[in-house]
């Protein structure tokens, strides 16, 4: 089976635009998550949420922020939805990375692209359906559904490249970006493709998301005057968790190929799992079975005993059952040998971002083992009674040698996804 490594990362988050700008926050133990401001629902419980720093001025990237001017013609721009658009900003940072910009016939049918959402358009539905509704079929944008629909980050991307290759989707909710990455690294392992984009994007920052949401009362509303103490996954006081937009692309590649143009290689891919809980359409399982298996599967793919495991990034939303979950999976996975790896929720700082979490977590967890620091886990205060004998990393980045590392994203209907990395060594 052919081997996949990782050559080049791009991601718009809560805490900035580049990866340099979100990793210096993240390790200093900032908070992305603010006051609302990208639309006034005054009923709405929810005052905050985890938003892209946004500017005007021109190059806005050198700053960590976003003025999409800067990526995409503004006439084109106008034709797709900020999913798409933010998917595009984090491309253009991976591949650039990566140095991977084939003119060749060969190469260009030998690269693929796969960037799922778990929502998309959401934005653009409602305002399709208000514009419907009261003035009419005829008022209604014809860009309306090639921009919400969620296959058209990856459609827009591999146009824009001139990319060839696999181009696929996946929609699992807020597994999505998690399982984009395990199965473009199969697409690559069987041959279908030399190298891959890969992630995920999200951008349900708006009245339709939100309130959907909220009447679920899965999200945050005790802490609308106190933003950044809002997302404390494991912590006692949790209320669920904080919606966040964003999006994290990595750049996949055959090890060969990589070896072959001289690529830098951040880690090598060698595990994936993939599991159902087969329980509930929103709650996960509360003995954190099918996690378990996920993680396990990852483990068995990557031919890596728990004990050579480091570290994990874990899904940890701040939520009251998939919280202690995640905690009771990781304990079974790991039995005699828990106090050797250290666990943290990455959303504790930039809150959930749905189906662009797995992309965005899976380039902290590459920069973790690149620098050997493990991210904190953020308002972590008072850790509940699941969290007994683990190292959380709570409040602080912590210095660890991480050789192998584990990405964890877990989704509504039960949908489960893990991937393992670890280190390169030539």
């Amino acid at each position: 089976m052919r081997r996949v490594v990782f050559t080049g990362m791009g991601i718009v988050s809560p805490l900035g635009v580049g990866v340099k700008h979100s990793w210096d926050r993240l390790i200093r133990g900032e908070s992305g998550i603010g006051p609302l401001t990208l639309f006034e629902l005054e009923a709405l419980p929810v005052k905050i949420a985890g938003e892209v720093p946004r500017s005007q001025e021109k190059n806005a990237a050198a700053q960590g922020k976003l003025n999409i001017d800067d990526w995409i013609d503004p006439k084109e721009a106008r034709k797709i939805e900020d999913f798409i658009r933010l998917a595009v900003v984090a491309t253009a940072e991976a591949l650039k990375d990566a140095n991977w910009f084939p003119t060749e016939q060969e190469d260009l049918e030998q690269t693929g692209v796969l960037i799922g959402a778990g929502i998309g358009g959401i934005n653009g539905m409602a305002n399709a359906a208000a514009t419907l509704y009261e003035k009419g079929p005829r008022r209604v944008n014809p860009f309306f559904i090639p921009s919400s629909l969620i296959n058209l980050a990856s459609g827009f991307i591999s146009i824009k490249y001139g990319f060839q290759g696999p181009n696929h989707s996946v929609v699992t909710a807020c597994a999505t970006g998690t399982h984009s990455i395990g199965d473009a690294s199969r697409l690559i392992m069987h041959g279908d493709a030399d190298v891959m984009v890969a992630g995920g994007t999200e951008a349900a920052l708006c009245p339709l998301g939100m309130v959907g949401f909220t009447a679920m009362r899965a999200l945050s509303t005790k802490f609308n005057d106190r933003p950044t103490e809002a997302s404390r996954p494991w912590d006692e006081e949790r209320d669920g968790f904080v919606m966040g937009e964003g999006s994290g692309v990595l750049i996949l590649e055959e090890l060969e190929h990589a070896k072959k143009r001289g690529a830098h290689i951040y880690a090598e891919l060698v595990g994936y799992g993939l599991s159902g809980d087969a329980y509930h359409i929103t709650s996960t399982i509360e003995d954190g079975r099918g996690g378990y298996r996920a993680m396990r599967g990852a483990l068995r793919n990557a031919q890596i005993n728990p004990e050579q495991l480091d570290y994990v990034n874990a899904h940890g939303t701040s939520t009251p059952i998939g919280d202690p979950s995640e905690l009771h999976a990781l304990r079974r996975l790991m039995g005699p040998h828990l106090h050797q790896v250290s666990m943290s929720s990455t959303k504790s700082s930039i809150g959930h971002l749905l189906g662009a979490a797995g992309g965005v977590e899976a380039v902290f967890t590459l920069m973790a083992m690149q620098n050997n620091i493990a991210p904190p886990t953020l308002n972590l205060h008072n850790p509940i009674q699941e969290a007994e004998g683990m190292d959380l990393v709570p409040l602080k980045a912590k210095e660890l040698p991480i050789s192998v590392a584990m990405s964890n994203s877990f989704g509504f209907g039960g949908t489960n996804a893990s991937v393992v990395f670890r280190e390169f060594k030539g």
